[in-house]
């Protein structure tokens, strides 16, 4: 019997989608998923103690996890690696093969579209627009001929499943990630998909209920290049602060975003938006905090101490403000 591949995945739009083309590109195999909520990227270190086994990665940074995979080598398993955040040394291993491209108008879903020569193009266009690359995903889906209202069911599928990414643990989200990656199965088109599972009328309400307790929030830094604002302590916090960062990002693409989210133990969750019109520098800023990281365009802080916040918003003001 064929050993099963362990499927280590993203739970956002980017690790679904790109994870949902190679499924339909290579032929069934028995999977293992291993995946998690959207901050829930130390995946690698589940597998810790694996053999020879096969491993495929997508959509979690491989410098963050460094020290399991370098174990999985060393125990005999052959490793893929798609991926577009900070990777720093990519070790020199025959077991591993990386595909790891960390430019700003990138990501995950999009760099297997480009190693499987774009069969499965539509998919890739609902992980970008789930990334907020939604004009490289304009791009892309005009250059197929498809029309605008084509490409407004593709970003809205995409901001849905990157919305239900979001959270503390599984509890908080309303599908599960490999739930979503079930339902997806065999579908070739986001099409075909949602006409069998209506998933956009499932998410759109919910998600548009937590956008407007998000509104109410006042920034405790608001400047002409950047803003910086604190959620509470809630499960609706938590499920749509990277959907209220990208909609700051996008309503103002000249200025830089974070997003602080109450854990109600003395910390904060981050999310942070480079501005759109450069797309650069959020990654350097988080990884500045020990739980940070992330790409040019968008990372955050998975555990920000309280006693940390005026270290953040000074190198918040030192990445982006005037002087940056």
């Amino acid at each position: 019997m064929e050993p099963p591949l362990y499927e280590v995945f993203n739970g956002d739009a980017d690790g679904i989608c790109a994870l949902h083309q190679l499924r339909l590109f290579r032929r069934p195999r028995k999977t293992v998923p291993v995946t998690g909520v959207k901050r829930d990227i130390a995946l690698l270190e589940r597998l810790r103690g694996l053999t020879r086994a096969e491993v495929l990665v997508l959509d979690v940074s491989l410098d963050k996890n460094r020290p399991a995979l370098l174990d999985l080598l060393a125990n005999g398993c052959r490793v893929e690696y798609f991926d577009h955040h900070y990777a720093g040394e990519i070790p020199d291993h025959p077991n591993l093969v990386t595909h790891i491209d960390p430019s700003p108008t990138t990501n995950t879903s999009l760099i297997v579209d480009r190693h499987l020569g774009g069969p499965f193009t539509e998919w890739a266009l609902v992980g970008a627009y789930g990334d907020n690359l939604h004009d490289v995903a304009d791009a892309m889906g005009r250059g197929l001929g498809l029309e605008a209202a084509e490409l407004e069911r593709l970003r809205l599928l995409g901001e849905l499943l990157n919305y239900n990414a979001y959270g503390r643990d599984p509890a908080d989200l309303h599908f599960r990630p490999e739930t979503l990656l079930e339902r997806m199965e065999g579908h070739r088109s986001p099409s075909d998909f949602l006409a069998a599972f209506d998933l956009v009328a499932r998410l759109r309400e919910a998600r548009e209920a937590d956008l407007r307790k998000a509104a109410s929030a006042a920034p405790v830094l608001s400047e002409e290049w950047g803003a910086v604002y604190v959620l509470p302590d809630a499960a609706w916090a938590r499920r749509v602060s990277g959907d209220f960062a990208n909609r700051l990002a996008a309503a103002a693409p000249g200025r830089a975003h974070a997003v602080l989210t109450d854990t109600g133990d003395g910390a904060f969750v981050v999310s942070v938006r480079a501005p759109l019109a450069r797309r650069k520098g959020a990654d350097a800023l988080c990884r500045q905090f020990p739980t940070g990281g992330g790409r040019a365009a968008a990372a955050g802080i998975n555990r920000l101490p309280a006693d940390r916040l005026s270290a953040f918003l000074d190198r918040f003001r030192a990445a982006f403000g005037p002087a940056a």
